[in-house]
């Protein structure tokens, strides 16, 4: 049983490449799992290896909605790669008009992004979300597929009424780094069912306080399971193990 257990990193992507087996120790002596979240096929297929290779990590494949605008998702590569039995999820994937217009960009971004779900759906996979400026885009979607799909949504940063929406449909919310230095997502955090969020790093990216400014990795998740459980006034211990459990779950 894992001590801790972030939802979503990077490990695939070059800022490890340096100090690798170093970042998978302080992971080791922390006692945290994490799921390594693939962008496309190449960094999904890293992801597989790399669960592949050690226990603590968990493997989750499918295409970003906008790292690469000419992308689509090729179903058959990925069918090879779903058949791993450390591949726990489909992702990431959803809408961001943060980085593309809605108006020019929607139609692709759909489609991507049902191709992934049907996957997702066929292979009883949950889905990790990505999503900016598309909450309610994306809850307007998952609806069509109420009941037959569930999932994370990563770096949760929306209101605590479209929280409530993505709980009705069977989707968690996680929480990033983010939390240690800004009160922005104290709401969402503390009217939460515990049951409904979990805590994630998004590594190497938003290192939590006190490792703000530097390169993020899965071990200083615990700095965002402690603030949750600050945020909410519960006891942390409480906390850390509700977190874990509902990451097992998701990925069970």
């Amino acid at each position: 049983m894992p001590k801790y257990f972030d939802i979503h990193s990077h490990l695939n992507f070059k800022d490890y490449e340096k100090d690798w087996d170093e970042v998978i120790q302080r992971l080791r002596e922390s006692g945290t799992h994490t799921i390594v979240v693939g962008t496309d096929f190449e960094s999904s297929k890293q992801a597989v290896e790399m669960a592949e290779k050690y226990p603590e990590i968990y493997a989750c494949v499918g295409v970003h909605p906008v790292d690469d605008p000419q992308l689509t998702f090729e179903r058959e590569k990925f069918e090879e790669l779903v058949k791993h039995p450390k591949v726990v999820a489909v992702g990431e994937c959803g809408l961001d008009f943060f980085h593309q217009k809605k108006e020019r960009d929607f139609e692709r971004q759909k489609k991507l992004f049902t191709d992934q779900i049907e996957f997702a759906v066929r292979h009883k996979k949950p889905l990790m979300i990505h999503a900016r400026n598309a909450y309610a885009e994306i809850l307007e979607i998952l609806d069509g597929y109420r009941g037959l799909v569930r999932g994370n949504v990563h770096f949760f940063a929306g209101t605590l009424e479209e929280a409530e929406s993505f709980f009705a449909l069977d989707f968690t919310v996680s929480f990033t780094g983010v939390i240690t230095f800004t009160k922005d997502y104290d709401e969402v955090i503390r009217k939460a069912p515990l049951k409904m969020i979990m805590s994630e790093t998004d590594a190497p990216f938003v290192a939590p306080v006190p490792y703000r400014g530097q390169r993020n990795e899965p071990a200083y998740v615990q700095e965002v399971a402690k603030r949750i459980a600050e945020i909410r006034q519960e006891d942390p211990e409480v906390v850390r193990e509700a977190l874990v459990n509902n990451a097992l779950t998701m990925i069970g």
